[in-house]
């Protein structure tokens, strides 16, 4: 996967990746498994539609016609440092005359490759395409041992294969339509969306096809600036290539991105009911009773001071969180007479279902409590935190995990989910080896 290096290169100073992928020969094998009966439904609308008449004909009942349609081979490979090479081999059934038969076989032979059109989209193009006609055993000669070409027959007038190369592409199942829902928004919360950019044209290796992508975040319609500048990631190369489909590969960046544009979306801004102890066991009570007539409940009110940054080392990722919580009474109108520093450093846990990555805080590390401002004179951090670690323990991860329970959607393609995830962290990125499956239809 080294060759991520060279695709995550800067194309200039404001669009550096941070985060891509790597359609692996097997995958693009698998879209030829799935797109084959596909092929075949579009070949057969398109070839057994009734032909124009053809005046040179000297009859109509002198007309071939097509009644059946099958591919019998569909495959797609990959040509490093070029492109796709598709192979289709379609038998034809044709009726030349009501009492017999025979047998055609079209075989066509196209490369393409994908391209990055001015709307910034990728789309698949043909560079070349070469259909060839053959004919093969009919029933009233059987004793024709070898097919032979017939090209510039009128069968060819008939079929129109130069047509069939012009849209070629369109006999895979992720027509450039499709394609173009790699780079559609995707929600995270009411107010908060995720998109891919394709930087450039995928590279081509023997190892599969490669994309770079740039992760933009929005919050309420509106491009949030990176909070610090991605660095290019560089990637191990395999000790050989992977059997999966596909491999995602998202940067330390991307994390911390993430968890940025929750935090500029208000997101981790969250309320705690909080408890004290009889005045008679703590001051704390008895310097409140101070500034209240009545007994009200205490409540913290938590907003995040700075970014939260997301580190990835081997095996795990840890979120650093920085919060202020204000302390107050509990009554209609909030009134602090306290605040702190709470800095939460907790473990995250990744997982895939079907298209989306599922984040959540797995377990709190660390919290450290210190005293920002306070109403009611001077109070200890041993006295902060045996007042308020316990709830800000339970509740922080609790609140978090309720914002992140949606996952974010992993870049992907209309029809398509993901299974078999692996996920692994190393040092500074996260691979996604996985899976491409086709969803079922409904309806």
């Amino acid at each position: 996967l080294s060759i991520l290096l060279s695709l995550l290169v800067p194309a200039h100073t404001t669009r550096s990746p941070d985060c891509g992928g790597i359609l692996t020969p097997s995958g693009l094998r698998y879209l030829a498994e799935v797109s084959k009966p596909h092929a075949e439904s579009v070949l057969r609308q398109d070839l057994m539609a009734p032909p124009a008449p053809d005046p040179s004909l000297i009859s109509p009942s002198s007309r071939n016609q097509i009644i059946s349609v099958k591919v019998e081979e569909f495959s797609l490979t990959l040509i490093p440092d070029t492109g796709m090479r598709l192979s289709i081999e379609v038998d034809l059934g044709m009726t030349p005359a009501p009492s017999t038969s025979k047998e055609m076989r079209l075989s066509i032979l196209a490369d393409l490759h994908v391209e990055m059109n001015p709307e910034g989209n990728l789309e698949v193009v043909t560079s070349a395409c070469k259909p060839t006609l053959e004919e093969l055993q009919s029933t009233e000669e059987m004793d024709r041992s070898a097919p032979h070409k017939s090209s510039g027959s009128d069968m060819d007038k008939q079929i129109n294969v130069e047509k069939i190369c012009l849209e070629v592409s369109k006999l895979l199942l992720f027509p450039n339509e499709r394609l173009m829902s790699l780079a559609a928004p995707f929600p995270i919360t009411p107010s908060c969306q995720v998109q891919y950019l394709p930087l450039a044209a995928p590279m081509y290796s023997e190892q599969g096809i490669i994309i770079s992508l740039q992760t933009t975040f929005q919050v309420a319609g509106t491009v949030i600036p990176l909070p610090v500048s991605p660095v290019p990631f560089s990637m191990p190369e395999p000790a050989s290539s992977s059997p999966s489909h596909l491999t995602l590969a998202f940067s330390q960046h991307f994390f911390t991105s993430f968890f940025s544009a929750l935090e500029i979306s208000g997101a981790f801004n969250m309320s705690m009911l909080g408890w004290l102890p009889h005045q008679e066991i703590s001051p704390l009570p008895r310097q409140m009773g101070s500034l209240f007539q009545e007994d009200l409940p205490v409540v913290l009110q938590a907003m995040t001071r700075s970014s939260p940054r997301v580190v990835l080392e081997e095996d795990k990722a840890i979120l650093y969180l920085f919060l202020t919580a204000q302390i107050g009474a509990g009554s209609s109108h909030f009134q602090s007479f306290l605040s702190m520093n709470v800095d939460v450093t907790a473990r995250l846990h990744l997982s895939v279902t079907d298209t989306r990555m599922i984040i959540s805080v797995a377990a709190i590390e660390d919290i450290e409590l210190s005293l920002a401002t306070s109403d009611i004179g001077p109070v200890l951090a041993a006295l902060l935190k045996e007042l308020f670690l316990p709830t800000i323990r339970e509740e922080v991860p609790a609140q978090i995990n309720v914002v992140l329970r949606q996952g974010v959607f992993l870049p992907h393609i209309t029809s398509f989910t993901y299974t078999d995830v692996n996920i692994t962290i190393h040092k500074d990125y996260v691979l996604i080896p996985c899976n491409l499956q086709l969803e079922a239809r409904t309806g």
